[in-house]
């Protein structure tokens, strides 16, 4: 048990190393030298605990899955489900998503799935459980009567989609002024999706 405690440990240490390391070069110019470098580390123990790039590289994809969950959690302690399912949705259309992660490593590593079925099978898997928590706030505030939607799966897809579309487009946006510009319009379609407009902060 020990053992595997201080694997995971050094394991997530590496991985977020070659996070660090991939930031400021790049995912195609990131190395074990540079990654043992960066931790102050010999080569060879970054090898003992990843056999090859590719599988450090898998490590780093299941990293940015935790951090992009985040934005999909609510920090209200409230079971009010309405409170909670706007606070997500301000979480969503915000600028949080740089706290969590690096827009170059994201869509570095999401290119990949056109080449790697493991890689688009993870990245599939969060879509549909970020979608499935999103409904499921949706249908909380519906069987608490807070809303009225005929179909919370299709609601929540349909936010997904413009929340996707928005950072895909947003992260070629450097201007302040015109950034908040547009998420505030793409934030007012996902309120409006659910006719919560009046609760947009």
């Amino acid at each position: 048990m020990g053992r595997k405690s201080l694997k995971e440990d050094q394991q997530k240490k590496i991985v977020e190393a070659f996070y660090e390391v991939a930031k400021r070069e790049g995912i195609e110019n990131t190395s074990f030298g540079k990654v043992a470098k960066e931790l102050d580390m010999h080569p060879s123990l970054v090898v003992h605990y990843f056999s090859s790039k590719e599988e450090m590289l898998l490590g780093l994809i299941e990293f940015i899955m935790i951090s992009y969950r985040n934005i999909y959690q609510s920090e209200s302690e409230n079971p009010n489900a309405l409170e909670k399912l706007v606070d997500v949705l301000n979480n969503i259309f915000s600028r949080k998503w740089n706290n969590y992660i690096d827009d170059s490593i994201f869509y570095n590593c999401f290119a990949l799935i056109f080449r790697n079925d493991q890689i688009k099978h993870q990245f599939r898997e969060l879509h549909l459980l970020l979608r499935t928590w999103l409904q499921n706030l949706i249908q909380a505030c519906v069987e608490q009567k807070q809303l009225e939607c005929d179909d919370p799966a299709i609601a929540a897809d349909l936010i997904f989609v413009v929340s996707d579309g928005a950072y895909y487009y947003l992260s070629m946006i450097d201007d302040v002024e015109a950034y908040n510009i547009h998420m505030g319009r793409y934030k007012r379609q996902a309120f409006k999706i659910l006719d919560l407009e009046h609760l947009i902060i």
